[in-house]
């Protein structure tokens, strides 16, 4: 992952505010629950598990929308920007870039909209709506949907030395970075394959084999490191090479 988007591992970072609060604000509520309807209503379902008969669905919502979209409008942002806004505001900035690139408003129509709240916050929200797309976003928010394909076809095995790849940062991964180029030991294979329903530059896509992978703390930190520790990291096999005999 980019900098601003993988914090774990970094020094000096300043306090941290725990926030236990899941929604701090009631806009974040209305946040989340438009990231699920299109989680919902996303073009990839009809290949999930469980099936969605999507194309049934009267929607004029024709993408495909995922987890990784969303995280993809986060690590995009400029790491300035990412570090002074909050949580579900990156979550706004996401979600809202993508309808505007897509198409399904503009940026002239969203500039209107915002104007029209500010002048009148109180104003109600728009009523009415088709309930087969209710139901359909409904189902999705009990059941979602896995990315568990078959059974697992692992390169590597349990006890297996592996180091960590260093691909090039690209717009989306799911590589912390301070693991990069860091030498470990598979600790577990995950039962199936797994897809990521989200092509990216550094390998993930198709269903691959997933592990647990255990890493010994000096070899992350050196001497800072705690003793009688492990690092553990969940890991896609495009990311893991046979161990390394010298790392760079």
């Amino acid at each position: 992952m980019k900098l601003q988007h993988y914090l774990g591992g970094l020094e000096d970072l300043g306090p941290i505010d725990f926030e236990r609060r899941v929604f701090v604000q009631d806009w974040e509520q209305r946040i989340f629950g438009i990231h699920v309807a299109m989680m919902g209503l996303s073009g990839h379902l009809d290949q999930a598990l469980p099936k969605y008969p999507i194309d049934d669905v009267p929607t004029t919502f024709a993408s495909t929308w995922t987890w990784a979209d969303l995280r993809k409008g986060a690590e995009a942002m400029n790491p300035f920007a990412y570090f002074q806004y909050r949580y579900y505001e990156k979550w706004l900035g996401g979600i809202t870039g993508f309808l505007v690139s897509k198409g399904y408003v503009s940026d002239e129509e969203l500039e209107g909209k915002v104007g029209a709240y500010l002048a009148d916050p109180g104003q109600p929200l728009p009523e009415g709506g088709d309930t087969a797309i209710d139901d359909q976003v409904i189902r999705y928010l009990r059941q979602g949907d896995s990315p568990r394909r078959g059974p697992a076809d692992p390169k590597f095995s349990v006890g297996d030395r592996v180091t960590v790849t260093n691909v090039p940062a690209t717009d989306h991964t799911r590589l912390p970075g301070f693991l990069r180029g860091r030498t470990g030991t598979v600790e577990r294979v995950f039962e199936g394959n797994y897809a990521y329903f989200c092509d990216t530059d550094d390998g993930l896509g198709p269903p691959m084999p997933v592990y647990a992978v255990g890493f010994d703390p000096a070899d992350i930190w050196g001497g800072m490191a705690e003793s009688g520790s492990t690092i553990y990291g969940e890991l896609y096999e495009v990311y893991l090479t046979p161990e390394a005999k010298e790392q760079t």
